[in-house]
Order: structure tokens, then C-alpha cells, then sequence
């Protein structure tokens, strides 16, 4: 299996719970990528699950790995969890930060998609609402009425002001949407071209505000951790390791595109010097690591 590829949970209760203890669900990670046969390593989780898994949680575009499906990728999951009885969660959060003209599907769009299938969004990507934790989730009717029910529970909802102003967002002129994805997609193409003249080569993303970056050769020895380490040290550049995002992150860093591109160009050349050595240390030099 590559080492680029993100996972897929599916969730489930445990084997045994005593009358005071709360049932926590567990998780079962599963690997995808361009090159795994996503339905194959799915049949093979719920096979090896006892007691059956409850719940597909899928991520597209992902984050951290900006990768993307198509529809035919949606229908047979769908298929699948409907002939096994598993709910399919699908988070849809990078939706509109899409480039290439080529915007992500819904899984909604699969046709039964609805009796299994919840879908969630949020308005921080979207509409720059970070922080303000508003979203929505649409989808099967009696998965949206257990969590009406939970969240009456554990909150009284958003604050108002907030209520309205994502309402104003999404019932008011969409240019701002255009805007915020014709920024990402110039600071994608600034970085990726930035780091190629540095000498380290990344893939292009085709949505989402990361870039999910392979270490450089010489630096795979010495880990993704020791190599995010040294970018922070060298180069003054903060980058995400891949291990913090699962078992499959090793080997990779996140790149987010939060910063303006002319920031993006002077991290990048604070990489080429350190790539080069120009700012090693003696004792941290490439050779050493």
C-alpha cells in the first residue's frame, strides 16, 4: 500500500459495556488512495469487524490530502453500505474550494443515497467563518432526527447573530465564493511552482486549502517528524507532519494555503536555502541526518 493515502473510519460499538460505563464507539482505519482499490480494503474491514460496523465516515475533497473522487466513486460505496446495513457520513467541508473548473460531487447525488447517507457542510471554509462553528447537515431523515435530539442535549444552539449571518451568506451574492477559490487556487499555483524552483517537487491539489507533500528523498530517512522539526528550525516554516493525521501520514506534511502569495514565495525560498544547505548547521547538516 502507498503511503499517500488517507483513511476511512468506520465506526463501532464494543464488544461489552457495563451499566456504568458510556458506550464509546471505536474506529477502524482503511486505507485509499490512487492506487488501492477502495471497495476491496472496505469489504475486507467489515468482514474482519465484529460486531459490524455501524457507520462509513468518508472526506472529499480530504483533508489533509486534498484528494478527490468522482460520482461512480460515491455509487458504489452506497451500493455497498446499502446491501451491508451501514450508514455512510460524508463530510463535505471543502466542497466549493475546488480548482480546474471541476467542482466535487455530493454523495446525495447517487440515486438511494438518501435512505443511508448524511451529509455535512460547514460555512468556515466556504464564507471565511472559521471559528464561528455554524454548519448543516442534510441528508436520511432519521440519522438528521438523532442528531436534533443529541444536540438538544448538549447545547441551545449558535448564538444568533451568528444565525443570521450565515443565512445573509447563503442567501446573498456568491461572488465572495468565486473570490475566496480564485485566491486559493493562486497561492496553489505560486507554492507548487515556488517549491519545484526550490527543488522540492509536490503535487498540484485539485481542491481543498492544503497541499499533501511527499518529504524530500534525502530527508525520508529521518522521518516526517524530524523533517518538519528541521523546516521549522532552518527555514522558519511551519508545516503540518503527516503523522499527525493517522498511520498512513508518514512520509508526508500538510501544507496549508493560509498565507498571502508573497509569503508563500519567501517560505519557499527560505526552503531552497535550507534544502541546499546554505543554512544547516554542522551538526544537523543532510549528510549527518
Amino acid at each position: 500500500m502507498r503511503d499517500d493515502q488517507c483513511q476511512i473510519v468506520i465506526a463501532r460499538l464494543p464488544l461489552e459495556t457495563r451499566p456504568d460505563q458510556a458506550v464509546v464507539p471505536l474506529a477502524r482505519h482503511v486505507p485509499v488512495g490512487p492506487d488501492v482499490d477502495f471497495l476491496a480494503e472496505l469489504k475486507k474491514a467489515v468482514q474482519h469487524s465484529i460486531p459490524a460496523p455501524l457507520a462509513v465516515v468518508l472526506n472529499f475533497p480530504a483533508n489533509p490530502t486534498a484528494q478527490t473522487v468522482d460520482l461512480d466513486f460515491y455509487a458504489e460505496v452506497v451500493d455497498f453500505c446499502r446491501h451491508e446495513g451501514i450508514y455512510v457520513l460524508s463530510d463535505l467541508a471543502y466542497a466549493e474550494i475546488y480548482f480546474d473548473g471541476k467542482p466535487p460531487p455530493s454523495i446525495l447525488e447517487v440515486p438511494g443515497a438518501r435512505d443511508i447517507a448524511v451529509e455535512f457542510t460547514s460555512l468556515s471554509k466556504t464564507y471565511s467563518m472559521a471559528g464561528w462553528r455554524i454548519g448543516f447537515a442534510v441528508g436520511n431523515a432519521r440519522l438528521i432526527a438523532a442528531l436534533a435530539r443529541v444536540k438538544s442535549y448538549l447545547d441551545y444552539g449558535a448564538f444568533t447573530p451568528i444565525q443570521v449571518a450565515a443565512t445573509a451568506a447563503l442567501n446573498g451574492p456568491q461572488d465572495c465564493v468565486v473570490e475566496i477559490r480564485e485566491r486559493y487556487k493562486r497561492r496553489r499555483d505560486v507554492l507548487v511552482e515556488a517549491l519545484h524552483n526550490a527543488g522540492w517537487e509536490i503535487p498540484s491539489p485539485e481542491a481543498s486549502m492544503f497541499a499533501w507533500a511527499p518529504i524530500p528523498e534525502e530527508y525520508r530517512g529521518v522521518g516526517t517528524m524530524e523533517f518538519s522539526k528541521l523546516l521549522l528550525e532552518r527555514a522558519n516554516v511551519a508545516v503540518a507532519p503527516g503523522v499527525g493525521f493517522g498511520e498512513y501520514g508518514e512520509g508526508f506534511v500538510r501544507i496549508a494555503l493560509v498565507e498571502n502569495t508573497q509569503r508563500l514565495r519567501q517560505a519557499s525560498r527560505n526552503i531552497k536555502a535550507f534544502l541546499s544547505g546554505r543554512n544547516d548547521l554542522p551538526a544537523l547538516c543532510r549528510g549527518v541526518a
